[in-house]
């Protein structure tokens, strides 16, 4: 199959993206729309953000983009978000599961809500939400991506939970790349250092993540977003494999 270059390369292909009302989703949705791409953007409590990013669609080219807003971790969500892709756009080609918890669970004060939401989030919604898009996928020969981290294989220092699902994302996708083959591609992408977590974080420990990298500096959201559009255009050949982009951290 020949690589394809153009500009518009996902031309009329439907999207649908977890969290993509804001920070790396959005930067997603954006790139993906500008090669052409319908989203479906889900967001949970960012629907002023969702809205704004619909309407920038919409302007740039009519009936491109909706909205749609969900709990990921109800269990009516999946088929919820299937349907209103199939409602919007009449198909589904691409399920981006972006949509992630992120929070410190440092053992000795772990608890059960903690374990639900951060594996719910984390794992259990990208399983069943890749089982409810499956059979359209498979319709398309179409793509899911996984945002994984570099932490399913490096643990992060207080964030148990948050790595262990990170971990089961990781086989996850290979497993789904597995079962899901050959009609449908899974792949998944592992941002190193590319956003700070919303909220305070020490300079100091800054400082020492990036010095880790062998790039000596923090990615963007364009680094992913640009990785996922290589896996959706010019990769037909590549599934079950996790593409880490971090700037050497993993190394």
């Amino acid at each position: 199959m020949a690589v394809m270059n153009d500009n518009f390369a996902l031309r009329d292909q439907a999207v649908l993206i977890t969290g993509a009302a804001r920070r790396v989703g959005a930067e997603i949705a954006r790139t993906l729309h500008a090669a052409g791409a319908n989203i479906l953007i889900h967001y949970r409590s960012s629907g002023a953000a969702a809205i704004a990013l619909a309407d920038e669609f919409n302007g740039a080219r009519a009936h491109s983009a909706a909205i749609c807003a969900a709990h990921l971790l109800d269990a009516d969500a999946p088929d919820k978000l299937l349907a209103a892709t199939l409602r919007e756009f009449g198909r589904l080609d691409i399920l981006i599961n972006n949509a992630s918890s992120f929070y410190p669970t440092p053992v000795g004060r772990i608890t059960v809500p903690q374990w639900d939401d951060l594996i719910g989030s984390n794992l259990k919604a990208p399983l069943f939400l890749s089982q409810a898009a499956a059979p359209s996928l498979r319709a398309q020969r179409g793509l899911i991506i996984n945002m994984i981290d570099i932490h399913a294989l490096r643990p992060l220092k207080a964030h148990v939970v948050y790595s262990a699902a990170k971990a089961g994302l990781a086989m996850l996708t290979r497993s789904l790349a597995r079962e899901l083959g050959p009609e449908i591609r899974v792949n998944g992408i592992a941002p190193g250092p590319v956003l700070w977590p919303e909220g305070a974080m020490e300079e100091d420990l800054k400082r020492e993540i990036i010095d880790r990298t062998a790039l000596k500096r923090h990615g963007t959201p364009q680094d992913i977003a640009r990785t996922a559009l290589f896996l959706a255009k010019d990769a037909p050949y590549i599934t079950g494999q996790i593409i880490a982009v971090d700037g050497g951290r993993s190394i």
